[in-house]
């Protein structure tokens, strides 16, 4: 339900989530005023992959791309499915290209290793 531009169901659910990082009195209200409980364990956001896990998932999905076809040409727009999840493997190809002077030397060699075209 959007009330006066704002979602009041992202809203609450935001309220619950987050209710320990609210003060006493916040807290005070959301459960005595607004009624709400704590969310539950179902409900909670999923945790933030890290920048490492990141690179491991898209990692894994250039070897696997490799290992297939034999080069890591892979177009722009190419998605390589990981044990049943989807990696944008084109994009994060296109995208490390581009930064290649910002990688760390082991992350280059991970990828030359696999014949990465710079």
């Amino acid at each position: 339900m959007i009330v006066q531009g704002e979602d009041l169901g992202a809203w609450t659910m935001a309220q619950r989530v987050g209710l320990g990082k609210l003060t006493p009195a916040q807290q005070w209200m959301v459960d005595s005023v607004l009624g709400l409980e704590p969310a539950g364990e179902a409900e909670q956001p999923p945790a933030r992959r890290t920048q490492a896990d990141r690179w491991a998932s898209h990692l894994a999905a250039a070897r696997q791309f490799h290992a297939r076809e034999g080069h890591l040409n892979v177009p722009r727009k190419h998605v390589e499915d990981v044990g049943g999840v989807p990696v944008k493997l084109g994009g994060f190809l296109d995208n490390t290209r581009r930064r290649a002077s910002k990688l760390t030397p082991e992350r280059h060699a991970e990828l030359e290793a696999l014949g990465m075209r710079w």
